[in-house]
């Protein structure tokens, strides 16, 4: 985890999950927390080292990657946390993150896991997009839906914290169906980052850079070129199931689906899709020999 400087208030640790720092006016603002305790406090020890001080956490969505480490915070250093709204509920009930996966069901105790269920958090105040003053210093809040119900951004002095509204090239070529749960708000959060004036942005998952739009051009292509795939196939398979559609793009993109967890998070994206597909008119749900179906429109 190495701690890089952007400009005199705006900081971030690089690593496997970026977690953003912004020094101002005596305080300081760590902008997500990692995925457990350890993340936590390799942040502190940094922060100490320099003579930093940590007064708040600003999550940006609640996922356990990104809140994980809030947990310690709150406990060892009584830090004020805060989220948008939505997302604080499931902070605060970490639980509804691995039920929402497994479709409503009580989750079975191998989903109950670091990596989909975090360490609940009590949320001490609420963040609202636009003009945000917390306690004194002002940021920008972006609403940048998509791959989290009510994820945010946060600017401040020119540089974007820009959660997961977007994926590095590197972690889009990793991963290959990157985790959404909605593609319109994915794409139009995508569509709002090219009109921001900001200096830099710094993602959940990738280097900070200053000139974002290829990486943006190459978010949306990922996204519309999954659209067409199943598009496709729907038009030359005439009614597939769920489960066939699913089979047919983690086929067709060479997805590795090591465990049941991760089954999980590729259906739910795999489900947003294909949800895509039908909000647009392109494709409807049916059921046939109680089976989930999908036909081309």
């Amino acid at each position: 985890m190495q701690f890089k400087q952007i400009d005199e208030a705006c900081y971030y640790f690089e690593a496997a999950v970026n977690v953003g720092y912004i020094h101002k006016d005596g305080k300081g603002f760590l902008i997500d927390a990692g995925l457990e305790a350890a993340a936590a406090k390799k942040v502190v020890k940094q922060l100490d080292s320099q003579n930093l001080p940590l007064t708040h956490l600003i999550i940006t969505h609640a996922h356990a990657d990104h809140f994980g480490g809030a947990h310690h915070l709150k406990e060892k250093r009584e830090v004020k946390v805060w989220a948008p709204r939505l997302e604080a509920a499931i902070i605060e009930n970490p639980v509804l993150e691995p039920i929402y996966l497994f479709q409503g069901t009580n989750p079975l105790k191998e989903f109950r896991n670091k990596f989909l269920e975090g360490p609940a958090v009590q949320v001490d105040g609420i963040v609202e997009e636009g003009r945000f003053n917390l306690d004194g210093v002002l940021f920008t809040i972006h609403s940048l839906p998509g791959h989290s119900y009510n994820q945010i951004g946060i600017e401040h002095n020119g540089v974007l914290f820009a959660a997961d509204s977007y994926f590095g090239v590197e972690q889009l070529k990793k991963h290959k169906i990157p985790y959404i749960v909605d593609v319109a708000q994915t794409m139009d959060s995508l569509e709002k980052l090219k009109t921001l004036s900001i200096n830099g942005s710094v993602p959940g998952h990738g280097n900070y850079e200053e000139d974002l739009e290829r990486t943006i051009q190459e978010n949306l292509d990922c996204h519309k070129n999954i659209v067409d795939s199943l598009e496709r196939f729907f038009l030359q398979n005439g009614a597939p199931s769920f489960e066939e559609s699913f089979q047919f793009l983690c086929r067709e993109y060479d997805v590795q689906i090591g465990h049941a967890s991760s089954f999980l998070l590729f259906r739910t994206a795999i489900g947003a899709y294909i949800a895509y597909l039908v909000e647009q008119g392109k494709a409807r749900l049916d059921v046939k020999d109680y089976k989930l179906v999908i036909q081309s429109i």
